[in-house]
Protein backbone atom coordinates (compact mmCIF):
# COMPACT_ATOMS: atom_id res chain seq x y z
CA UNK A 1 0.00 0.00 0.00
CA UNK A 2 2.97 2.31 0.70
CA UNK A 3 4.30 2.04 -2.43
CA UNK A 4 1.23 2.99 -4.30
CA UNK A 5 0.92 6.47 -2.03
CA UNK A 6 4.58 7.11 -3.32
CA UNK A 7 3.61 6.53 -7.16
CA UNK A 8 0.72 8.27 -6.62
CA UNK A 9 2.93 11.39 -4.73
CA UNK A 10 5.06 11.03 -7.65
CA UNK A 11 2.27 11.77 -10.39
CA UNK A 12 1.83 14.25 -8.42
CA UNK A 13 4.86 16.34 -8.18
CA UNK A 14 5.67 15.38 -12.14
CA UNK A 15 2.06 16.77 -12.61
CA UNK A 16 2.84 19.95 -11.19
CA UNK A 17 6.38 20.29 -12.19
CA UNK A 18 6.94 23.49 -14.63
CA UNK A 19 8.75 21.09 -17.30
CA UNK A 20 5.81 19.07 -17.32
CA UNK A 21 3.91 22.25 -18.02
CA UNK A 22 6.31 23.14 -20.87
CA UNK A 23 6.14 19.73 -22.53
CA UNK A 24 1.82 19.77 -22.30
CA UNK A 25 2.24 23.59 -23.58
CA UNK A 26 4.44 21.89 -26.14
CA UNK A 27 1.87 19.64 -27.64
CA UNK A 28 -0.79 23.04 -28.38
CA UNK A 29 2.16 24.83 -30.36
CA UNK A 30 0.84 22.67 -33.73
CA UNK A 31 -2.53 25.24 -33.77
CA UNK A 32 -1.66 27.70 -30.94
CA UNK A 33 1.80 28.75 -31.86
CA UNK A 34 5.27 28.64 -29.72
CA UNK A 35 4.62 30.08 -26.27
CA UNK A 36 0.88 30.39 -27.11
CA UNK A 37 1.39 32.96 -30.43
CA UNK A 38 -0.27 31.52 -33.32
CA UNK A 39 0.48 33.01 -36.60
CA UNK A 40 -2.45 31.40 -38.12
CA UNK A 41 -3.88 33.58 -41.31
CA UNK A 42 -7.59 34.75 -40.90
CA UNK A 43 -9.57 35.11 -43.63
CA UNK A 44 -6.77 34.03 -45.96
CA UNK A 45 -4.97 37.69 -45.61
CA UNK A 46 -2.29 38.56 -43.39
CA UNK A 47 -4.60 38.98 -40.41
CA UNK A 48 -3.98 36.60 -37.46
CA UNK A 49 -7.25 34.78 -35.74
CA UNK A 50 -7.48 35.55 -32.32
CA UNK A 51 -8.75 32.60 -31.44
CA UNK A 52 -5.87 30.55 -31.60
CA UNK A 53 -3.43 33.49 -29.44
CA UNK A 54 -2.91 31.48 -26.03
CA UNK A 55 -0.03 33.88 -24.80
CA UNK A 56 -1.37 36.21 -21.94
CA UNK A 57 -4.85 34.69 -22.29
CA UNK A 58 -6.82 35.30 -18.72
CA UNK A 59 -6.24 32.56 -16.66
CA UNK A 60 -10.38 32.19 -15.83
CA UNK A 61 -11.17 32.50 -19.37
CA UNK A 62 -8.88 29.78 -20.59
CA UNK A 63 -9.76 27.41 -17.62
CA UNK A 64 -13.53 27.93 -18.39
CA UNK A 65 -12.89 27.26 -21.77
CA UNK A 66 -10.83 24.43 -21.31
CA UNK A 67 -13.66 23.39 -19.08
CA UNK A 68 -16.19 23.28 -21.16
CA UNK A 69 -14.64 21.43 -24.04
CA UNK A 70 -13.59 18.67 -21.24
CA UNK A 71 -17.05 18.13 -20.45
CA UNK A 72 -18.72 18.27 -23.77
CA UNK A 73 -20.50 21.45 -23.11
CA UNK A 74 -18.76 23.60 -25.81
CA UNK A 75 -18.13 21.79 -29.41
CA UNK A 76 -15.46 21.37 -30.82
CA UNK A 77 -13.65 19.82 -33.78
CA UNK A 78 -10.18 18.71 -31.83
CA UNK A 79 -10.54 21.06 -29.03
CA UNK A 80 -12.56 18.38 -26.86
CA UNK A 81 -10.57 15.73 -27.45
CA UNK A 82 -7.31 17.16 -26.02
CA UNK A 83 -9.13 18.87 -22.61
CA UNK A 84 -10.82 15.16 -21.98
CA UNK A 85 -6.88 14.20 -21.97
CA UNK A 86 -5.66 16.84 -18.98
CA UNK A 87 -6.54 16.55 -15.58
CA UNK A 88 -8.29 20.07 -13.83
CA UNK A 89 -4.53 20.31 -12.37
CA UNK A 90 -3.08 20.17 -15.62
CA UNK A 91 -5.51 22.75 -17.09
CA UNK A 92 -5.30 25.12 -14.35
CA UNK A 93 -1.08 24.75 -15.04
CA UNK A 94 -1.59 25.75 -18.43
CA UNK A 95 -4.00 28.28 -17.26
CA UNK A 96 -0.64 29.90 -15.50
CA UNK A 97 1.54 28.81 -17.87
CA UNK A 98 -0.19 31.06 -21.27
CA UNK A 99 -1.36 33.37 -19.02
CA UNK A 100 2.21 34.09 -18.32
CA UNK A 101 3.33 34.47 -21.78
CA UNK A 102 3.80 37.43 -24.15
CA UNK A 103 2.31 38.03 -26.35
CA UNK A 104 3.50 38.77 -29.97
CA UNK A 105 2.02 41.11 -33.03
CA UNK A 106 2.79 39.42 -36.11
CA UNK A 107 4.35 41.41 -38.55
CA UNK A 108 1.98 41.60 -42.17
CA UNK A 109 3.78 40.80 -44.61
CA UNK A 110 2.62 41.61 -48.35
CA UNK A 111 1.33 38.98 -50.31
CA UNK A 112 4.76 39.20 -52.56
CA UNK A 113 7.23 38.95 -50.09
CA UNK A 114 5.11 35.61 -48.61
CA UNK A 115 4.66 34.03 -52.72
CA UNK A 116 8.72 34.34 -52.97
CA UNK A 117 9.35 33.45 -49.79
CA UNK A 118 7.73 30.29 -49.55
CA UNK A 119 7.74 29.75 -53.29
CA UNK A 120 8.48 25.77 -54.31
Amino acid sequence: MITSVASATEVFVLSASPSHMRALAASCAACHGTLGNAVVPNGGGNGVDKAKLLAGIDKTDFLTKMLAFKSGEREATVMHRHARGLNTQEIEGLATYFSAQTPRQPSALPSQVLNKNHAN
